[in-house]
């Protein structure tokens, strides 16, 4: 009578132990989810903003045709990706795009000078200023998530129920070797 009562005991609490880690992989995913979606709010204002941005530009540097084709195609790319991980390999690709644009651009005086252009630079700073404060929180919570589908004993339990370790908003390797790069400072 007793064994039965330790036996069941201890199924008991393997039980409520596996129930726990599970649930504890449910909130980790959903976290990464909700980081996400902040994500996808500020994106929706970068989606909005870039067209403005481009027509305006257009009046400046119509012989610059190859990169506003660029810039429209990455955003049509970003705007139409599904899943969370096509999302963030388009968003890559159309950051590397207005990164070319900004550099076109600023070839333009007369466009550095025009309020309207300037009115649109400053709010697609702030839009990507804000996305990467929710970048870092989506990629904290990817790590957290990662941490607990990779380790011992959690991933038993993460192998069983087809939770797997997701990817992390990363800079591009063209980008991070520009930021790695000392700047070039001359009076």
């Amino acid at each position: 009578m007793i064994i039965a009562l330790l036996i069941i005991a201890i199924v008991i609490l393997v039980a409520v132990w596996l129930v726990g880690m599970y649930n504890r992989l449910v909130k980790l995913r959903n976290n990464r989810e909700n980081a996400f979606a902040n994500i996808d709010v500020q994106l929706k204002q970068r989606h909005d903003l870039i067209p403005q941005l481009v027509a305006t530009a257009k009046g400046y540097a119509a012989h610059e045709k190859s990169v506003f084709e660029e810039v429209t195609k990455a955003r049509s790319a970003a705007m139409s990706a599904n899943t969370v991980n096509e999302k963030v390999l388009a968003e890559n690709q159309l950051s590397n795009a207005l990164a070319g644009l900004k550099v076109t651009l600023e070839a333009y005086p007369q466009l550095q000078a025009d309020k309207l252009f300037v009115k649109l630079q400053g709010e697609i700073a702030d839009v990507e200023n804000k996305l990467a404060a929710v970048r870092r929180f989506f990629n904290s919570a990817t790590k957290e998530l990662n941490n607990a589908v990779q380790t011992f004993p959690s991933n038993i339990i993460a192998g069983m129920f087809g939770f797997k370790t997701e990817p992390m908003i990363e800079i591009p390797q063209q980008e991070r070797q520009q930021y790695e790069k000392a700047p070039d400072i001359q009076f």
